[in-house]
């Protein structure tokens, strides 16, 4: 792993576990460098990842808009170990973007989810909160080919879905989400967290519980609710270089403005081909929301990569297929008159392709500038709100804690 210190000390089976997590108990493939500054303290290990994007955004049409924000997060961890076969880590993880992005969102076309100012935020991105997860784990080895894994966080990533995208090693050079968020894995950030899981060879089984309300409007502080949700995950690792997993789960009234629940199911394939500058890394993803409310299943999918070229040349791409019954949200009228002609859920294509460009500025950070374009494919019947031919583009400059063999 990069910036790993070989000085690291009292580690066994389960510590090696634990450095491979992404966020909660979610994994990017083992093949992924992943851009981690290692070191100990005393007789803990500690591991440091920080990362920003500064971006001018400009999004077309009736619905779009401009601006200039930064999303951002900073990672830290400590590990110690357990006994004979058991390993202990601490995780904490925060974001300015509460302060970087103002208005409580930035422009994102057709992006739906969560509110802001008693609104459900509709074309925008929110920010994520202050306190992005803080979470509690344990691993212990019960075999040669076996080991229990316990999560326990008051902010945290439950067993839903893949690596959510602020960390997933495919879209680490995107810094806008993507529009089918909310369908594959908007829970990396959900209250009240439990997780158990067991591992035998290259499975892993888990089960989660949670508060399943999505995050409040005020977003400095950890916000707490019952353990109302349910969720499962089964993964498969059939080589370092891959990482597969579906699940399911239950969230109970996650929108503050929606009624009823949701019942979310998803898959993905993850792999990484390490390569000079990185790993190239490529996403395969599908999440679907069956709402209880309306009994509508909403789906998603999603194509996403990232490719390094010569060390300081980064190639990305993103394409998704989502099913957005959220638009018009607010617009009864709008929403009506359309339902009547053409119905309530209108399938909308996303298409990013991008280039980023590593320059040495700084000594300790990683430090790019960068570009991606988006287009859109849509029903002619919402064409007159978004005009016919949408478009969002991102100009960025990008900050990451650089490992210390680099």
């Amino acid at each position: 792993m990069p910036g790993m210190n070989m000085n690291m000390v009292d580690m066994n089976a389960a510590s090696m576990d634990l450095m491979n997590v992404a966020t909660g108990t979610s994994v990017n493939p083992d093949s992924w460098p992943m851009p981690m500054i290692m070191t100990h303290f005393g007789s803990w290990n500690t591991m440091f990842m920080g990362e920003g994007f500064l971006t001018d955004t400009q999004q077309s049409g009736p619905r779009g808009g401009d601006k200039l924000y930064s999303t951002n997060l900073f990672m830290a961890s400590a590990e110690h170990r357990a006994g004979k076969d058991g390993a202990f880590q601490v995780d904490l993880m925060l974001s300015l973007e509460p302060a970087t992005i103002t208005d409580r969102r930035y422009p994102l076309l057709f992006q739906t989810g969560e509110t802001a100012f008693g609104k459900a935020i509709v074309d925008g991105q929110h920010p994520h909160n202050f306190i992005m997860a803080l979470g509690f784990h344990y691993v212990r080895e019960l075999g040669a080919n076996t080991r229990l894994e316990v999560y326990l966080a008051p902010v945290g990533d439950p067993a839903l879905g893949p690596v959510a995208y602020p960390h997933r090693a495919s879209a680490a050079e995107l810094p806008q989400a993507p529009i089918s968020h909310h369908w594959q894995d908007s829970e990396h950030i959900a209250d009240d967290v439990v997780t158990v899981g067991i591992a035998y060879k290259k499975l892993k089984l888990e089960a989660s519980g949670f508060h399943g309300a999505e995050p409040g409007e005020n977003r400095w502080i950890i916000q707490q609710g019952a353990i109302d949700s349910w969720s499962t995950r089964l993964w498969f690792f059939p080589a370092k270089n891959w990482a597969a997993q579906v699940s399911m789960g239950r969230l109970t009234h996650p929108e503050a403005l929606d009624p009823g629940d949701q019942m979310r199911s998803t898959a993905s394939l993850e792999y990484t081909k390490p390569m000079p500058g990185g790993g190239w890394s490529s996403s395969f993803i599908w999440g679907r929301n069956h709402q209880t409310a309306t009994g509508r299943n909403l789906n998603s999918y999603l194509v996403e990569s990232v490719l390094p070229i010569k060390r300081k040349n980064f190639v990305t791409g993103r394409a998704e297929l989502v099913d957005k019954d959220e638009l018009f949200n607010g617009q009864p009228e709008i929403e009506q008159n359309l339902a009547i002609v053409y119905g309530s859920t209108f399938r909308i294509g996303e298409y990013t392709i991008g280039y980023t460009r590593d320059i040495d500025i700084f000594r300790h950070l990683e430090t790019g500038i960068g570009a991606n374009v988006t287009v859109y494919s849509l029903p002619d019947a919402i064409k007159p709100y978004y005009g016919d031919r949408p478009i969002g583009g991102n100009v960025f400059i990008r900050f990451r804690l650089r490992p210390a063999e680099k």
